[in-house]
């Protein structure tokens, strides 16, 4: 028997992308296991958007090596893999193999060339787990396929309450400071009757909710289908109580799409909306084909529609020349739209980015970056605090999702908001009512209400 063990980091994506990844594994007889010393593979998904992400992956395949030098091949799949090729193979004493996200169908063979290089004389099954095996040089598989989207491929869900359903890869813009297309390639919309044939199978295996992902999700397009008719079309799907989407691009967004969301009951009345930039110097620099004025327009839209719609962003400081002025115009835009969570970031530079062919002399140095991010993080929160405070008291209805980490039940409100209570763990997988009862600025206890029907 083969055991595989996959370590994920990034984004939903990566997440999609390693359930994809155990599901045609376990097509050709491996156990997922999760524990690296019980594996006779172990892969590392991962994530290319930052520098430090990049350097955790590296540090992990150092502390890994003792299960190689036991048997284990190891292999580095995801969008890191894409971006730095063969280099890999040798970093942090060795990898056997490196894979691009577009390669994944070819795994299991790939991982059988592997062992049989390492133990010529032996078939798959023994190879792994030999000791002292001969390592050598391992291979990579990367490129882009223009149609692979992982159509009949059965993901292994982690989750049996919240499930992922990618229908897009790939991406078409090109901010000058994201490294994704040059990872993942142009965009690929899935069709959208497979889209719906997974969502109704999730829903007949009892699953109550499903976040549709792409990389710009709503520039979805397919055979005169397009988000908003994608959209409604899924939360009308019999046995999905909720229907979330991540992550929009602000230049996509329409009318048409908040109109959905507002009159759509399965569609959660919460919005994550990357914005990156206050200023619109930056925001031209970086390539996002939007203003400030424009962006929070499409905000008055939601709220106009959706009053208690709860939002979130993504924000980039001391993107290279970035001013205090620019810097300040961020923080009053975050202090103007008030956003219920926040994803900030510093700056980090990309190698094949069109950002790092500006000006050195434009690069805000990294003590001034750090300065302006703690400044940005101090700004959310307090305001985060204000929000979190307005709510104890409410009651809302719960997913709950799993076991806490300190006892009771853990689950999420509709706005997507974690709450922590004490019930019984049959509750989970269904629908509670939960008083909000007190918030540490960034999630909630409750006390339970009472447990919800089935829709």
């Amino acid at each position: 028997m083969k055991r595989a063990y996959i370590e994920t980091y990034g984004c939903q994506m990566n997440i999609s992308d390693s359930e994809l990844i155990a599901g045609i594994l376990a097509e050709q007889g491996f156990v997922a296991t999760d524990k690296p010393d019980d594996a006779d593979v172990i892969l590392v998904n991962t994530c290319a958007i930052r520098d430090h992400a990049e350097q955790r992956v590296i540090g992990r395949v150092g502390q890994l090596q003792q299960y190689r030098r036991e048997g284990a091949l190891i292999g580095v799949t995801g969008c890191m893999a894409q971006r730095m090729g063969e280099s890999l193979l040798g970093r942090a004493g060795g990898v056997d193999l490196v894979m691009g996200p577009d390669a994944y169908r070819q795994l299991p063979d790939k991982l059988e060339e592997v062992a049989a290089k390492r133990t010529p004389a032996r078939s798959l099954p023994l190879a792994f787990g030999s000791h002292a095996p001969q390592q050598p040089r391992g291979l990579t598989v990367l490129g882009f396929d223009p149609h692979e989207n992982y159509e009949g491929v059965a993901a292994k869900r982690i989750s049996t309450v919240s499930a992922w359903v990618p229908i897009q890869r790939g991406c078409n813009y090109r901010c000058t400071y994201c490294i994704v297309p040059y990872v993942r390639g142009d965009e690929k919309n899935r069709d959208p009757l497979a889209i719906l044939d997974e969502v109704r199978a999730l829903a007949q295996d009892g699953v109550p909710e499903v976040t549709l992902l792409g990389q710009t999700v709503n520039s979805y397009e397919h055979g005169g289908w397009d988000f908003p008719r994608l959209l409604r079309e899924v939360a009308r799907v019999d046995g999905i109580r909720r229907v979330r989407f991540i992550s929009p691009h602000p230049n996509d967004f329409t009318r048409e799409l908040v109109e959905v969301m507002a009159t759509e009951p399965a569609v959660c009345k919460q919005l994550h909306l990357p914005v990156q930039s206050g200023h619109n110097r930056t925001l031209k620099r970086m390539l996002r084909r939007y203003t400030v004025e424009e962006y929070l327009e499409k905000i008055a839209w939601v709220r106009e529609a959706m009053p208690h719609v709860a939002l979130s962003t993504d924000v980039i400081v001391a993107f290279p020349g970035e001013t205090d002025e620019e810097y300040e115009g961020t923080l009053e835009l975050m202090r103007s739209v008030r956003y219920d969570d926040a994803f900030l970031y510093k700056y980090s530079e990309r190698d094949g980015t069109p950002a790092t062919r500006l000006p050195r002399d434009q690069f805000v140095p990294d003590e001034v970056g750090q300065a302006r991010l703690e400044r940005l993080i101090a700004t959310h929160r307090a305001i985060q605090a204000e929000i979190y405070a307005a709510e104890v008291g409410r009651i809302e209805e719960v997913l709950v999702e799993k076991e806490g980490r300190r006892g009771g039940l853990q689950g999420r409100t509709e706005s997507n908001k974690v709450v922590t209570f004490e019930g019984p763990v049959e509750l989970i997988g269904g629908f509670a009512e939960v008083r909000l009862s007190s918030t540490s600025g960034a999630t909630f206890s409750g006390e339970l209400v009472g447990a919800l029907a089935a829709a």
